[in-house]
């Protein structure tokens, strides 16, 4: 491990609440994008991000102007995960309960299954492939008719929305997987999330005009919540984490995110309990949990 990581009690802790933070972000971006246009929306957050993130960096005095070959990387992150993916949700949380929208995001990890099978030619093992066929079971359960009214069209482009979202980060992931790194992915989420402000604004006074918004107390503490603690600082934990835990408790860990969507709906914004969501959710936590767990087993394989 090296030596900046935690203690392994510290970063299980602290894994668990960016579980907490990105689960909370699901709920508080419904909220949001009730108050202001999901364009604008990701932009505040962004430039909240930017600031926090270029305030933690010069303290640590880690802030660093990309390399060329981290370019592309920033480039594919920005685009990809902080502008497509933050919008693209924004967008379908306008149609979509914030449960139902975040176990639609993070079915991510069965399309990067699929993604670096074809574009990096990963190996699909049995185990895997059982994952994948349960998770996409889970997907099946949510697009039934009995989970999805097909009649509502509201639903169907929130629907819409949010696989597209998840199909944006899954290509993001498969990116970064072949990418050779020279910063570290905290030093350049600040270029990251700043690029991204830029493209989202742009897009947005083009799109929406001018804000027009209320803002009130309450508006500002979402916004300040969601870009302070949702993305910087979870960025800032996230770097932390990984440097601390192996990736597959990483990535287990975080299994939990969609459960804490769904929890967040109910809590926080009275969302109904829907059963086949529960189950839907079942199968693709079990699914991606069972790909991941096989994914352990074989990197430990004397083959390798």
């Amino acid at each position: 491990m090296p030596s900046q990581g935690l203690p392994l009690r510290r970063a299980l802790v602290l894994l668990c609440l960016v579980a907490l933070a990105w689960g909370a972000s699901w709920p508080i971006t419904k909220m949001i994008v009730r108050e202001m246009s999901p364009l604008w929306s990701s932009s505040f957050r962004c430039a909240i991000a930017a600031v926090v993130l270029a305030s933690l960096l010069l303290v640590r005095r880690q802030f660093v102007i990309p390399k060329r070959g981290d370019m592309p990387v920033v480039l594919s992150t920005s685009l990809l995960h902080m502008t497509a993916f933050s919008a693209l949700v924004a967008a379908g949380l306008q149609f979509l309960p914030a449960g139902r929208a975040s176990v639609l995001g993070y079915a991510t990890p069965i399309w990067v299954t699929i993604g670096a099978r074809i574009f990096l030619s990963e190996s699909i093992t049995m185990g895997k492939a059982i994952g994948v066929l349960t998770g996409l079971t889970g997907l099946g359960v949510i697009f039934s008719p009995g989970s999805l009214d097909w009649s509502d069209r509201h639903a169907l482009i929130g629907t819409g929305l949010v696989v597209l979202a998840a199909f944006c980060w899954a290509a993001n992931i498969v990116y970064v997987r072949a990418h050779t790194w020279i910063s570290s992915p905290f030093q350049l989420a600040f270029w990251q999330v700043t690029l991204a402000f830029v493209v989202l604004s742009i897009a947005a006074l083009m799109i929406d005009g001018i804000p027009r918004v209320t803002w009130t107390p309450r508006l500002v503490g979402l916004l300040l919540f969601s870009g302070i603690i949702c993305t910087a600082l979870a960025h800032w934990a996230m770097s932390v984490v990984n440097r601390s835990l192996p990736a597959v408790t990483t990535s287990l860990g975080l299994l939990a995110t969609p459960a804490l969507g769904i929890v967040g709906g109910i809590a926080i914004l009275g969302e109904p309990i829907d059963p086949s969501l529960l189950f839907a959710l079942a199968l693709l936590v079990g699914g991606i949990w069972i790909g991941m767990t096989n994914e352990k087993r074989t990197s430990h394989s004397p083959a390798e």
